[in-house]
């Protein structure tokens, strides 16, 4: 652990050297590759030095220890050594826990998909739940959402609702919301005043770039249709709405948030562009499952990752069996414990696997 950490070191202070060199400060690009490669060693540097400072505090203080000193004073001494000692351990478990591999998405906004499933209207009223909770917690990271398309039933719920997040590590806390979500409640509907279990889908993909996923023109078949619902005077006029058709994969992505055809079709193609990577992902995955299974489980959509009960206040995470009763707080939006908790489990399940050598 010593000598990655050394070598991380090493390449911090090199790109220290390398960002002020003149040659990279008037390429703009070279510039912000470095600048960005610096920024993600930042917080393991500083871990690692304040792990050598006190490292080299310990070693004083303990040859202290071995010198002449008068009973108060070594008694101070020990006090030193413990403490010491103590936040030593602690940067050792922190610059662990920063060495594990990173996600290569946990930087990047994402695109977001609910869907009403189990459960007919009162799915389609969780969804709209869900999606509301989500953009509340956005607003609480300072992330800004985009709704880009959503279809609604009569009660004001969403069959379907497609909405991006902008903002530095969304994808790395927004990932492990994806799965099948459970609620138990008594429907608006219902005249009996029974409890019903209904669910909604969600799927978190984190948006692609065109380098990442290329698309080509001969793939893909676009149709335009005028769009429907809300938007004033335009609806139904014009034919503003886009449909992407993915012809290789059969993948297709809708837009008509917006009056203006071109920009729906930029954001069809951004959809478009993530489902196939998931899909991708999602493959490869598949391959090794069996090796891979975790706690806080795949992001596969079917699997039922959480629970939310009205009548007893309660939300469960199944994936780590963790239990709130502050239901009311969660679909505000204060989702924060749950989304900690699953990455300390995730974290903790990879430092296990890398000191069995997995």
């Amino acid at each position: 652990m010593l000598d990655r950490l050394q070598a991380l070191a090493d390449r911090y202070e090199k790109l220290s050297e390398l960002l002020c060199d003149p040659d990279v400060s008037s390429d703009p690009k070279r510039l912000r590759e470095l600048s960005k490669e610096q920024s993600d060693l930042q917080a393991a540097y500083d871990a690692y030095t304040e792990y050598k400072q006190v490292c080299q505090q310990l070693d004083d203080a303990k040859e202290m220890l071995g010198e002449k000193l008068d009973d108060e004073m070594r008694e101070m001494v020990k006090m030193e050594v413990d403490e010491l000692s103590e936040r030593k351990v602690g940067l050792e478990e922190k610059v662990r826990i920063l060495l594990l591999p990173k996600d290569p998405n946990d930087d990047k906004n994402v695109i977001v998909e609910i869907r009403g499933a189990a459960g007919g209207d009162e799915a389609a009223l969780f969804a709209y739940e869900l999606y509301r909770m989500y953009t509340k917690y956005a607003d609480t990271q300072g992330w800004r959402t985009e709704l880009m398309e959503y279809t609604e039933n009569d009660l004001g719920g969403f069959k379907e609702v497609i909405f991006m997040i902008n903002g530095k590590g969304a994808y790395s806390k927004m990932k492990y919301e994806s799965g099948a979500h459970r609620v138990q409640r008594i429907p608006v509907t219902e005249s009996g005043g029974r409890i019903h279990t209904s669910t909604s889908t969600v799927a978190v993909m984190p948006e692609v770039e065109e380098v990442e996923v290329e698309i080509l023109d001969k793939d893909i078949r676009i149709d335009t249709f005028c769009s429907s619902g809300a938007g004033g005077q335009s609806v139904n006029t014009t034919k503003s709405a886009v449909r992407v058709l993915h012809v290789p994969t059969g993948i297709m992505a809708t837009c008509q948030d917006g009056k203006s055809q071109n920009d729906n079709k930029m954001k069809a193609l951004q959809v478009l562009r993530a489902r196939i990577y998931d899909m991708r992902r999602q493959e490869e995955e598949a391959k090794y499952a069996g090796e891979r299974k975790s706690k806080v489980g795949t992001g596969d959509r079917s699997e039922r990752i959480r629970t939310y009960n009205f009548p007893q206040s309660r939300v469960t995470d199944h994936r780590i069996g963790l239990t709130l009763h502050k239901l009311d707080a969660v679909m505000n939006g204060e989702i924060d414990d749950i989304v900690n908790q699953l990455t300390l489990a995730e974290q903790a399940e990879m430092l296990e696997k890398e000191t069995m050598g997995v």
